[in-house]
């Protein structure tokens, strides 16, 4: 196929190389900051910066919006769409149906929609593998729906038809699974730094509580801990301690009570 971009982040980056290693052509790439659609052309073979929102020209088959959820409905606007053209997004959250309105308010191009969302994080200069990566597929018409499991599945063996209603719920769970837990390993690694004590000696620890938590038919099973426990001298010793850094405070407090609550 033909696909053109707009958005050049992280997911862009990862599934736009993909795609073509997959033998599509990658067409052209908006970014509003040239320097990261240039570097993403770089990274493409035979594909083209867009200048502006307007596709009315574009050779392409399938447009994906690969952008913040908060910048979609802008973009929307600003778009000219190519005729013929299929439109996408990656969001974990925007429903179908809101997508689907934003494309009648805005377009004066008839155009098929879908959700073409990978359900993974993504990093720029972090090599990854898209081969079992779960892809969320969504399209209110037939056609569009078997060409994007078509797409996927020359990128993926994980590929699931979801209702926005579930794309949603999986967000939320993703959220929990893979920022939160990164920001609380973000938070161990300022607390340990501000004492001069190695980061590093903690990650055996998290590398055999993220195997433990994977292998369990439920991560609750194997939590452990002073909250677990119910050691609540340990716990206020600790938020002695976290007297200094009041948010995170907050949070120990927070994930404290319901750890005890999960008992």
């Amino acid at each position: 196929m033909r696909i053109s971009f707009v958005g050049a982040g992280n997911v862009a980056w990862h599934l736009a190389q993909a795609l073509e290693n997959a033998g599509h052509h990658i067409v052209e790439i908006y970014s509003r900051d040239a320097r990261n659609a240039r570097r993403l052309v770089n990274k493409l073979y035979d594909t083209h910066i867009a200048p502006d929102l307007d596709f009315a020209e574009s050779a392409a088959e399938l447009l994906i919006l690969a952008v913040a959820d908060d910048a979609l409905t802008d973009v929307v606007s600003r778009l000219v769409l190519p005729e013929n053209c299929t439109v996408v997004h990656t969001s974990g959250t925007k429903s179908l149906a809101e997508f689907r309105q934003l494309i009648d308010i805005y377009s004066d191009i008839p155009a098929k929609t879908g959700v073409l969302y990978p359900l993974q994080t993504f990093s720029k200069d972090v090599e990854l593998s898209l081969v079992d990566v779960p892809f969320c597929i969504e399209s209110s018409d037939a056609v569009t729906e078997k060409m994007l499991i078509q797409l996927a599945q020359g990128i993926s063996n994980v590929v699931y038809l979801m209702t926005s209603e579930e794309r949603r719920l999986m967000h939320i769970g993703a959220v929990f699974a893979c920022n939160f837990s990164n920001h609380l390993l973000a938070i161990s690694k300022r607390i340990l730094d501000a004492e001069h004590l190695e980061f590093d000696l903690l990650k055996p620890l998290i590398r055999e509580t993220l195997r433990k938590a994977l292998q369990s038919p439920d991560p609750a099973l194997v939590q452990t801990g002073p909250a677990r426990r119910g050691d609540h001298q340990t716990i206020e010793t600790h938020l002695d301690y976290l007297e200094r850094y009041p948010a995170w405070q907050g949070i120990y407090e927070v994930l404290s009570e319901s750890i005890q609550r999960m008992r």
